[in-house]
């Protein structure tokens, strides 16, 4: 079993080579090839994800499942560590959907034979950083994101291409580099000769070590994440971005530096994580709060979901900085809902944009008369932003503010406090855009648009699913992800 869960990383890997061999001519033969590898990669992480599911309720252990261990650079103490538990491999659930839906989505692209083997090659890359449990192999797998992105945007984006993708690949190169440079030295610092995040967790590195290398650590992966003020290769990154390429930097790129922020930072450096959190959580404020508020004067549909993303991200950051059970937990939900929410929604406006080809929502009006079923799709997303009962945004915004109000510092309190406010500003901004785009009388540009599509349809009909699932039945989720976070949350502790 342990083979078969390294394919989750392997098997977009091989996408790639055996699609070289497909003549380029053969465009629908290449569209379907990648579909079908992209869906069976969703079925094998849905696979381990009951398995591994059923193991932990069984065991109650949260250990690493499926563990790969292997000798790679034994000089230097590096190794092959691939294996999964209830966190990485929702993540990869997540991740998978992503992938399989942004093909979908990208099904009239030009030059699909390159287009699609961008995206295996992100994907790969992702699921690397969800499965790897030795550090350099991580930090391997999380420094592919950076260069892929840019050479999706610049080739196949829109607008100021060149210059939003070096943006985005420039600023997330930075962050890589903090991380990289805590890495290496927390690997000397450690004295055991090993890079395994599972030995370095029982390490008690100093603590004058730890209060310089864990904020340069936790912001190095937090720029993925759009933490301020790092966050503006966001919203720029977006918009000259396909839709595709969208989809995978809100849905699960951003939650790969969340992630990290978890798993390696606060999990590694507990006593330098107690001591910045209640400092780092000032900055969410920008995210949580003045995000939502610059969406409100945005007309850019891609530049209002980019701000909302920013802000429902500062949540996550809010949950990770109040640092208890409830608080954490409440983030890794939001990773998954937030993950679903932003995937929607680009899906949505690439739809809209592909039959109107604006993204303007002044230019709109009456979408909804033409396109219900698109309509819908983004008003779904739009309540689950809102945090709506039923959805899952609800089930992972609700822990979150629940932890941060149980946390001993008032800074996060305070910064809670503001943060549910915020939900009105979302609602404002939500609520606006859906209506001047849905609503009133149609434009006679838009009368004959089509009808949504096959494609369309199965990524609309994913992504309700998920949303409503997660939102109906969270609790299976919750126990699950347990597992994985009491030992995270014991070693942040201590």
């Amino acid at each position: 079993m342990a083979a078969i869960l390294n394919l989750i990383w392997f098997l977009p890997v091989l996408t790639v080579f055996v699609g070289l061999v497909i003549p380029r001519g053969q465009s629908q033969t290449i569209k379907m090839f990648h579909a079908i590898s992209a869906l069976a990669n969703m079925m094998l992480c849905v696979f381990f994800t009951v398995k591994i599911y059923g193991l932990a309720m069984c065991t109650g252990s949260g250990d690493i499942q499926y563990v790969t261990d292997a000798p790679w650079l034994p000089a230097l103490g590096i190794r092959f560590i691939i294996g999964a538990d209830a966190l990485s491999i929702l993540m990869c659930v997540l991740a998978s959907i992503i992938v399989f839906t942004g093909i979908l989505m990208s099904w009239n692209v030009e030059r699909p034979k390159e287009f699609f083997a961008m995206i295996q090659i992100l994907g790969a890359g992702v699921f690397g950083v969800f499965l790897s449990f030795d550090l350099f192999q991580f930090m391997i797998f999380y420094e592919i994101e950076a260069l892929a992105m840019y050479l999706m945007i610049a080739g196949w984006g829109t607008g100021r291409k060149d210059y939003c993708g070096k943006k985005l690949t420039l600023t997330l190169a930075l962050g890589s580099a903090f991380a990289l440079i805590v890495v290496i030295i927390m690997y000397f610092e450690g004295g055991i000769g090993s890079w395994d995040i599972r030995a370095l967790a029982n390490v008690a590195f100093s603590e004058d070590f730890q209060m310089w290398a864990f904020p340069l650590l936790f912001i190095g992966f937090a720029i993925s994440g759009s933490l301020f003020p790092f966050h503006n290769w966001s919203p720029d990154g977006h918009s000259a971005a396909p839709t595709a390429v969208s989809m995978f930097a809100a849905g699960v790129m951003m939650k790969m530096g969340t992630y990290a922020c978890l798993r390696v930072a606060m999990y590694l450096m507990p006593e330098g994580a107690r001591f910045w959190l209640p400092y780092i959580v000032v900055l969410v404020l920008f995210n949580v709060v003045a995000a939502a508020f610059i969406a409100i004067k945005q007309r850019d549909l891609k530049y209002i979901i980019a701000y909302s993303s920013i802000s429902h991200l500062g949540l996550i950051f809010l949950g990770l900085c109040a640092a208890n059970l409830v608080s954490i937990k409440g983030a890794t939900l939001q990773m998954l809902s937030h993950g679903f929410l932003t995937g929607l929604f680009f899906a949505c406006i690439g739809m809209i944009y592909g039959r109107t080809h604006t993204r303007i929502v002044d230019e709109m009006g009456g979408l909804m008369k033409i396109m219900p079923l698109i309509g819908i799709g983004f008003v779904i997303a739009g309540f689950t932003g809102l945090g709506l009962p039923g959805l899952s945004g609800f089930a992972a915004e609700l822990p979150i503010f629940i932890g941060s109000w149980q946390s001993s510092n008032i800074v996060v309190k305070v910064v809670a406090v503001f943060a549910i406010l915020s939900i009105t500003t979302t609602a404002v901004y939500v609520l606006q855009a859906t209506n001047k785009m849905l609503n009133g009388p149609l434009n006679t540009r838009f009368e004959s648009l089509p009808k949504a599509t096959i494609q369309e349809r199965i990524v609309l009909g994913i992504y309700f699913i998920c949303i409503f699932g997660m939102g109906l039945c969270p609790g299976w989720i919750s126990k699950f992800l347990d597992t994985s976070l009491v030992p995270i949350f014991a070693n942040i502790a201590r």
